[in-house]
């Protein structure tokens, strides 16, 4: 029968080849796939993988899809790294999409250039308010930050759809579930005329350099770096798991609060309903494919970003929902599962042991 045996020394190369082989492995898994739906695999290819990328438009959709999973995936490595796991940026994406809907709207008669920073500022603290829920249940009562950070996201979702329900409905939406559309003002500038892209990818950018040197060159990083690797290492040396929480929790709904103020000032426009993308989850992965490197997250968003373009494309031309692109997204995760088993252990076959 076959066992799995841990590596005396795993490798560090395929450590980091292992999320290209899953990429491979994934984009195999898609013709095959595409052939059991009874399309033809390589015109599904193209239009999967090729069609979202062919003009500048459609390049443009793609950074604009990346730009949220750069930031809320950025925030969740910070966590990650000291084995702090932050499963609730969905719910704190939308958090910080409310809080800076609450400025647009309160504003919106300012034409007032402080109106969009108040926004910046309001989404971080809607999203790290929301983290800061299960850090301190953590810390005082060591629950399970997994469970906590998780359930969290279900009440955020009934948290929009009540507010957009209720008290920031716009009166003059014929009772759909929306606010008011947002003003001049409280909207991120476009970056390219023609197109939907906007002033917060150069804030994930920035996001990505400033974790570059937290991680990498700041002490406090150094601390969460050794927490992740060994606790009890970080525990002889003397740091505080408890601060380390509290960053990692407070980084990541930052973060993401950011990504959903982006949203809502970007291509929404207004606070609705579907404010929630599941990028919050879409970004675990790509934390994972990118080994939460900073610069490895910049190519794991535009690689998940694409997924979604993809779907659509799907949906459009080969008549499949737009759900394949979460199939796609699962079947990458497995493969990069799998990869990383294969990392630490490899397969043995061993008679079975008679009686």
């Amino acid at each position: 029968m076959l066992r799995l045996e841990p590596r005396a020394d795993a490798s560090r190369l395929m450590r980091y080849l292992s999320p290209l082989i899953a990429v491979a492995l994934m984009l195999i898994g898609g013709l095959a796939l595409f052939a059991a739906l009874g399309k033809d695999p390589l015109e599904g290819f193209r239009v999967y993988f090729l069609n979202p990328l062919r003009d500048l438009y459609g390049l443009s959709e793609l950074l604009l899809k990346a730009t949220p999973l750069m930031l809320i995936a950025m925030g969740l490595s910070v966590g990650f790294r000291a084995n702090v796991w932050n499963i609730g940026a969905e719910g704190q994406f939308i958090m910080g999409g409310v809080a800076a809907s609450a400025i647009a709207l309160y504003f919106i008669e300012s034409d007032s250039g402080w109106v969009l920073t108040g926004m910046v500022l309001a989404g971080a603290l809607g999203g790290m308010a929301w983290a800061a829920i299960p850090a301190f249940l953590r810390t005082l009562f060591n629950t399970n930050e997994i469970l906590t950070s998780l359930m969290l996201v279900y009440i955020a979702q009934l948290a929009v759809s009540w507010l957009v329900h209720g008290p920031m409905i716009d009166p003059d939406g014929f009772g759909f579930p929306q606010s008011k559309m947002f003003e001049d003002s409280a909207l991120l500038p476009e970056l390219l005329g023609g197109t939907r892209l906007n002033a917060a990818f150069p804030m994930a950018l920035t996001a990505l350099g400033l974790g570059y040197v937290f991680l990498q060159r700041s002490f406090m990083g150094f601390q969460m770096r050794v927490a992740g690797e060994s606790e009890p290492a970080a525990r002889y040396a003397g740091f505080a798991a408890r601060r380390m929480i509290w960053v990692g929790f407070l980084a990541g709904g930052a973060l993401a609060g950011i990504a959903g103020m982006a949203e809502v000032a970007g291509p929404m426009g207004q606070l609705t309903t579907h404010l929630s993308n599941n990028y919050g989850f879409a970004a675990i992965i790509v934390a994972f494919i990118a080994r939460l490197n900073p610069v490895g997250i910049f190519f794991a968003s535009l690689l998940m970003a694409l997924l979604y373009l993809g779907g659509e494309q799907a949906q459009q031309y080969l008549g499949l929902p737009s759900s394949i692109s979460n199939v796609f997204q699962g079947l990458l995760l497995l493969c990069l599962l799998g990869a990383d088993v294969l990392i630490n252990y490899r397969l043995r076959w061993k008679p079975a042991e008679a009686g």
